[in-house]
């Protein structure tokens, strides 16, 4: 069964809390090298900007043309690449 648009943003959310955590500082990342750190932000930001352009092909919801607010993942791209580019 094909998945709406509220489910995938609904889904998506989990990688707009990571990457706020991160930035934020709440996410225990003691165990990780900077170097790791940023690759999982980076996963994120690139899992965000894929769903973003869903377009309704290949059994896909249509997000890119769809009037849901996206702002909080367009935000946590932002902060994530941010994030990157200040921790490189």
């Amino acid at each position: 069964m094909a998945r709406t648009v509220a489910q995938v943003l609904t889904a998506a959310t989990d990688s707009v809390t990571l990457i706020n955590a991160i930035n934020g500082g709440t996410k225990d990342v003691s165990d990780m090298t900077q170097a790791e750190i940023n690759a999982v932000v980076k996963r994120n930001v690139d899992h965000l900007g894929t769903i973003l352009t869903y377009d309704g092909t290949h059994e896909q919801p249509n997000i890119a043309g769809s009037a849901s607010d996206k702002t909080s993942y367009t935000t946590a791209i932002t902060v994530g690449n941010q994030y990157i580019t200040d921790n490189s």
